[in-house]
């Protein structure tokens, strides 16, 4: 409360004579104006700030579409400039973006009433895990629904970024130029395959797992699969009913939870037991119990059970297929040798193929040389969103969310990236921005395992906050 409050209160208080009354109500008064006045001044210009601008937003996929219709919703233009022909992104299967990584049988992890955006569920009918199929169709009709399909150029790569004075120009890869106020990259970070070093001198077939469609390939045949990520679970199930054995390396503990517990989907039964106040240790400690209930132990399977917080990994049938003899879970790689592996444990593997499910790095091939802000497997965004040297530079779907919707954050994410290009959150300092985003190192590095797995990892209790503060800010102004 401004100190001038209280100072007209204290003098309503001692003076009880109506002429008195009517000065302070007269006064404060004034002040209620001035206050609101100042406040729908600055959201006014904010609007007007954005009403003439034109923004590109590179990728159609969730992150793009959606970054696109908040941009509308603020009075902000748009082109989204689509490399491919097809909307979806990674969920459209064989996109001829060449950018998915999307295989026949992949299904999406969290269910369809948390998975959908707030102001478009699924529609009636839809599985309770929609499939690639099902979620393409789904961004279709949100891109209809909210008429962003007129705005799309599709075949539209983007070769190179460049600041400036009056914004930005875009070179596409055909050689034309466009020129745009301001830039959302929503180009997706599942794109540059990360191979591990392990697997140089294997003399059988080598595929990253973002290669990877359907399993008749590999019918008949001993297969690796390196990672027990979601991708690694999800391939070795896929892959193990028509190979002769499927092994799953895993080279850190792993925690594999359910997807159902007690017929419905873990994410309501967690959400009911993993209280926001509860500290992390208590979290993974309640995961280990809940998932020993189901499965045993990791340690009966193959795995070790992690004592950190892990990103999480459920599988309806993985644990099964292991009972059943069908996948054997081996420990991390220390080297090939034509078709033999050897593993850390001291012991050999004969194969004929390997997956690698070890994740990606991040590529923006097209911002200007110097300017990238990958460090090392993080990226230095403020609030995971806002480039600090290159105003107007916005980046919606670069994290991994530990626990919860990915399409529910990129819509958090779109909704603050047009707050702030549209002037109703204003840009901090740089310095401020770089302090942030220290802060935010030093809480990944103090909450997660020191692996490049966890470089884009997201606490989404704390970052909600992060990004409320913000909006606090706008309300309070």
């Amino acid at each position: 409360m401004p100190r001038n409050w209280n100072i007209l209160i204290d003098i309503r208080k001692s003076h009880r004579n109506n002429r008195t009354k009517q000065y302070v109500l007269v006064l404060v008064g004034f002040w209620q104006q001035k206050f609101r006045t100042v406040s729908t001044a600055q959201l006014s210009r904010g609007r007007m700030a954005g009403r003439n601008k034109h923004f590109g937003v590179i990728g159609a996929g969730a992150g793009g579409l959606c970054a696109a219709k908040h941009l509308r919703e603020k009075g902000i233009d748009v082109t989204i400039l689509e490399m491919g022909s097809r909307i979806g992104g990674l969920w459209a299967y064989d996109n001829d973006s060449g950018r998915s990584p999307a295989y026949k049988s992949l299904r999406i992890n969290s269910e369809n009433k948390v998975s959908s955006f707030t102001d478009f569920p699924f529609p009636e009918g839809t599985q309770l895990y929609p499939d690639a199929q099902e979620m393409e169709a789904y961004f279709e009709a949100y891109a209809d629904r909210f008429g962003l399909r007129e705005y799309i150029r599709f075949n539209s790569e983007v070769h190179s970024i460049q600041r400036v004075p009056d914004g930005y120009r875009v070179k596409l890869n055909d050689g034309e130029d466009l020129r745009f106020d301001g830039i959302v990259v929503a180009s997706g970070h599942q794109c540059a395959p990360r191979h591990p070093p392990e697997v140089e001198g294997f003399s059988g077939d080598y595929i990253h797992a973002r290669e990877y469609r359907v399993p008749e390939p590999y019918a008949g045949k001993r297969v690796l699969v390196i990672g027990p990520g979601n991708s690694g679970v999800d391939i070795a199930a896929d892959i193990c009913t028509v190979t002769q054995m499927t092994f799953l390396a895993a080279r850190s503990p792993v925690l594999i939870m359910p997807r159902l517990m007690f017929g419905v989907p873990n994410s309501r039964i967690l959400g009911k037991v993993e209280r926001r106040w509860l500290p992390w240790q208590m979290r993974v400690w309640l995961r280990t119990m809940l998932t020993r209930v189901f499965h045993g132990t990791m340690e009966q399977w193959g795995f070790r059970t992690p004592k950190t917080r892990t990103h999480p990994i459920s599988h309806p049938t993985l644990i099964s297929h292991i009972a059943w003899n069908r996948i054997k879970a081996k420990p991390g790689l220390k080297g090939v040798e034509g078709s033999k592996v050897h593993f850390v444990d001291g012991s050999e593997e004969t194969v004929d193929a390997i997956i690698a499910a070890t994740g990606y790095e991040t590529d923006l091939p097209f911002l200007p040389e110097g300017s990238s802000p990958v460090r090392g497997t993080h990226m230095n965004l403020y609030n995971r969103i806002v480039h600090v040297e290159m105003e107007e530079l916005y980046f919606v779907g670069f994290f991994d969310v530990t626990g919860g919707s990915n399409i529910r954050m990129m819509e958090d994410q779109s909704r603050y990236a047009a707050a702030m290009a549209s002037g109703e959150i204003l840009r901090p300092s740089s310095n401020a921005m770089n302090e942030a985003i220290a802060a935010d190192l030093a809480f990944q590095e103090k909450q997660f395992p020191d692996s490049p797995r966890y470089g884009l990892e997201l606490d989404p209790v704390r970052y909600r906050k992060l990004l409320a503060r913000d909006f606090g800010k706008l309300r309070n102004a």
